[in-house]
């Protein structure tokens, strides 16, 4: 039988075999982390990349709740078996459970006006229990204890009723994240047996917005309960009932199989994954698979909170992208937050999963085949084409670059290729102007025309890498095409029309969300979105001194906003942590000559943006960027240039990091005299000898080793 999952699946009794002799590292993971503020974690049990993210989703259907849960609320309108985490917008939320007791009871959302307004429950936060793998909660309108574990895809409930002849579970098809971007289109609930249903659900959203506008969104589904049930209802075609007598503390449990593929699929994955009732050996071996994967990167700190943090930056940074297969089938993925993850998830990952990246690669491509590009955010398999630029292509090309992209390397170039010359998202004004006029594009010209330039510059240096002179000419030229945008009189990028004159008024401390020249930013913070080329900013900007005081200004700025937008958060003047935008700039200054500087953002942003309270995250947790960001620069390395291979130093907080590599060899990074107070880096060895660079390449890391730091208070 083939492999389930290249996360997710072990033997489960070579498992209980490690798991007696290994850390356990789920220990320091704290899930409440980013579940108040605007973090938008998911809450609920999973394993790492799995189809299934089950877990609770509340009433309010705002912005605070893109996940479905908010440490604000406590109201719980069943448990869906797919979530999002991190992301600024709502979406999934399919196949919500919702165990209850009652016959009279009015099968809606409802509102907390009404108790009786729907089948929603008060949960008893303050006996919430979720650990990675897990989740357990009492809801305190029907008496009944909620637990749940996971599998890649099945999810396995077990529910704990009072004593009651109304007791019942039911599944509802049709309440998600309340009609925000995921709305009901069709569904089908179909019993097979007196423990079995089967069906699909189908609804549009964000992945409604793509390439393939039919049914684009469609999950199906296997249901099996541990007893029969006495009877089943169909209420509205929507909610299907399963009634249950109950004694008290009697516990029924539920397994639901999903697939992409089909109603056999889904069956043939519980089959594959799922066939027993062990609710706690699955919950181990959920556990267990955990600690696995967390063991990738071991650290000793004495600080007990910099290891919840991190153990936690880790998880966060795991639960994505998902597996988009079923179990007979080659392993591929979906739900890439590309235009965050290129950032620094991906620099983190080709390190620590390089194993993974062939597997990536090849669901890449196989989105290309469908839709004739390289995935900007693909959501259900398809393209929703949310965010901008071509970040899947800097992913890639970074991949094809550290050679961990697979066989398939002459392929993969000709669809970057292939996707970087299409006429779509306004490419072909790129192409004839040479950037994009605003008054062609009236949203976000500048932000689309930077964010191309970096994928431009992947395609370049591939081309280099691949003998093919003349696409790296071009290419690489096309890189550079960002200086279109910037003013030398303001010092700022601006926006530029078809005729060449600048927008005005201009105001580079003003937002006007989605309608002006940059994406969830100012121009304060796109002046420097050009990663991949620092010499060439810093030569436009008049030299490195005039640079130098330029980037100064960035950070001593007043945190003034003209303007209004959810996404600016975690400002070091004008300096935006919360967005992703701004992640690499910091590092510019190792760049440029001024580690110290460096090394002193980088310590007031760790320390004071990154947290173990509930509000943790000072931004959206963005399917892993945020947590990928504290995970590098708490070891003390951010590659800058996201197709370049180079990890420049900043200040480790982390007094030693072992990573475990994917083939076995191992690299550490020791800080020696670590401290609060010392937190520059005065010198550095590797492997034993003086290392005088300020940067550390790709290939040193993965070829094994140890890196370490002195740190000093001057």
């Amino acid at each position: 039988m083939k492999k389930t999952s290249a996360f997710a699946t072990f033997a489960i009794s070579i498992l209980s075999i490690l798991s007696c002799t290994n850390p356990d590292y789920c220990q320091h993971v704290d899930t409440k982390i980013g579940t108040a503020g605007s973090g938008h974690v998911f809450m609920g049990a999973c394993v790492p990349n799995g189809m299934v993210q089950l877990g609770p989703t509340s009433i309010p259907n705002t912005w605070d709740f893109c996940t479905g849960y908010h440490d604000s609320d406590s109201t719980v309108i069943g448990f869906s078996h797919t979530h999002l985490s991190g992301t600024g917008m709502p979406e999934m939320f399919d196949l919500t459970v919702m165990p209850v007791v009652g016959t009279d009871l009015t099968y809606a959302r409802g509102n907390t006006a009404d108790q009786n307004s729907g089948l929603w429950s008060y949960a008893d936060r303050s006996r919430e229990i979720n650990v990675p793998g897990y989740y357990s909660v009492p809801l305190l309108r029907y008496g009944i204890t909620a637990e749940m574990t996971a599998t890649s895809r099945v999810g396995f409930q077990r529910y704990t009723f009072p004593e009651s002849d109304e007791a019942a579970i039911v599944l509802d098809m049709e309440n998600g994240d309340g009609g925000v971007m995921d709305v009901l289109t069709g569904c089908l609930i179909e019993k097979i047996s007196d423990r079995e249903l089967r069906g699909w659900r189908k609804s549009t959203g964000w992945a409604d917005r793509g390439w393939a506008r039919e049914d684009n969104q469609i999950v199906y589904f296997h249901a099996e309960f541990s007893k029969p049930f006495d009877s089943f209802e169909l209420i509205d075609g929507k909610y299907g009932r399963a009634d249950f007598k109950t004694k008290a503390g009697e516990q029924i449990m539920l397994k639901v199989a999903l697939s992409y593929r089909s109603m056999e699929g889904a069956r043939m994955n519980m089959e594959t994954e799922l066939p027993g009732w062990n609710f706690e050996r699955t919950r181990k071996s959920a556990e267990d698979i955990w600690n696995k994967e967390l063991s990738r990167i071991e650290i000793e700190t004495a600080d007990e909170e910099t290891k919840r943090v991190f153990y936690t930056a880790m998880y966060h940074s795991m639960i994505f992208p998902s597996i988009f297969s079923d179990c007979a089938e080659k392993d591929t993925y979906t739900n890439f937050s590309l235009w965050d993850i290129y950032r620094a998830w991906s620099p983190l990952f080709t390190i620590i999963r390089s194993d993974f990246y062939p597997e990536m690669m090849d669901s890449f491509l196989e989105m290309y085949e469908k839709s004739g590009r390289i995935p900007v955010w693909p959501m259900y398999g398809v393209e929703t084409d949310c965010m901008i630029g071509n970040p899947g292509i800097i992913v890639a090309g970074d991949a094809i670059l550290k050679g961990i992209a697979g066989d398939r390397t002459e392929e993969l170039y000709e669809a970057m290729k292939a996707s970087a010359m299409l006429d779509s998202r306004w490419q072909n004004l790129r192409k004839e102007y040479g950037y994009i006029p605003f008054d062609l594009h009236p949203t976000q010209s500048i932000a689309y025309d930077l964010e191309y330039a970096v994928a431009d510059y992947a395609i370049a240096q591939v081309a280099r890498k691949l003998g093919k002179e003349q696409d790296y000419e071009y290419f690489n030229d096309r890189a550079s095409w960002w200086k279109h945008h910037y003013d030398s009189g303001s010092g700022y990028m601006r926006g530029k029309d078809s005729k060449g004159n600048w927008r005005e008024p201009f105001n580079p401390y003003s937002i006007v969300h989605m309608a002006d020249d940059y994406c969830e930013g100012t121009a304060w913070q796109y002046t420097w979105m050009v990663p991949h080329d620092i010499e060439s900013l810093t030569e436009v900007m008049g030299g490195t001194e005039i640079a130098l005081e330029k980037l100064d200004r960035l950070f001593t700025e007043p945190s003034r906003i003209d303007g209004e937008t959810v996404d600016m958060t975690g400002l070091v003047g004008q300096y935006v942590h919360g967005n992703e935008p701004s992640h690499h700039i910091i590092y510019f200054y190792s760049q440029l000559g001024q580690a110290d500087k460096t090394a002193r953002l980088s310590r007031h942003i760790l320390s004071n943006y990154y947290s173990a309270e509930k509000d943790g995250l000072c931004g959206n947790e963005d399917m892993g960027q945020m947590s990928a960001w504290y995970i590098l620069s708490s070891m003390g390395l951010y590659q800058v240039n996201p197709a370049e291979g180079r990890y420049w130093f900043g200040s480790p907080v982390i007094d030693k990091a072992t990573i475990n590599l994917p083939d076995s060899r191992t690299f550490t990074i020791r800080a020696e005299n670590n401290s609060a107070e010392n937190i520059y880096i005065e010198k550095a060895f590797l492997n034993g000898k003086p290392y005088d660079k300020n940067y550390i390449d790709y290939s040193d890391i993965v070829r094994g080793g140890e890196l370490v730091f002195y740190m000093t208070n001057v």
